[in-house]
């Protein structure tokens, strides 16, 4: 694995989905920290929004895929994934949940992370690496990020610019 790239809260947004899409290169792996599909609450009315056709895309996805359903994701619209995962990413523990319920058990996870608020955040605390990667279909605070995790470290980014705006190096 090359990059791991990590979105939430993308809400059925078809562009947002081909925006993560084009954000992907070789050798990548991609993370959503749920409410990929928006399928409980979601405006059909809304030209934008199309979660079968990223369903369906999903299919054909040439990358891994972490993903945890949201509040707002319906299970059964795309079954076989869960509330919470764990996986490795760059030798780090990882653990990933929306962020709407608390964590069953963090246990040994060196990175946590979550979505659900729509707004980005990257701390470190007691030695715990925490990341909501924001959104970049609908930003709470106007500003659309995504989170990146390579060998070097973790990071958030500013969707519109490239800019990483906060970066917590491995030790």
């Amino acid at each position: 694995m090359s990059r791991l790239l990590i979105f939430a809260d993308i809400h059925g947004s078809l562009a947002s989905w081909f925006t993560v899409k084009a954000l992907l290169s070789q050798g990548d792996s991609l993370a959503v920290a749920g409410d990929l599909f928006d399928t409980r609450y979601g405006n059909y009315s809304n030209p934008d929004f199309h979660p079968d056709e990223i369903r369906s895309d999903l299919k054909t996805l040439a990358h891994p895929l972490h993903y945890v359903y949201g509040n707002c994701d319906v299970e059964r619209f795309y079954p076989g994934h869960g509330n919470e995962k764990k996986f490795q990413a760059f030798g780090k523990a990882v653990q990933m949940h929306h962020g709407h319920k608390p964590l069953s058990d963090p246990g040994s996870a060196q990175i946590i992370i979550q979505g659900h608020t729509h707004l980005c955040n990257l701390e470190k605390k007691n030695g715990t690496i925490y990341m909501n990667p924001g959104s970049i279909a609908s930003p709470r605070n106007s500003l659309a990020t995504y989170g990146i995790i390579d060998s070097t470290g973790i990071c958030l980014v500013e969707l519109k610019t490239g800019t990483p705006l906060a970066a917590l190096p491995f030790d």
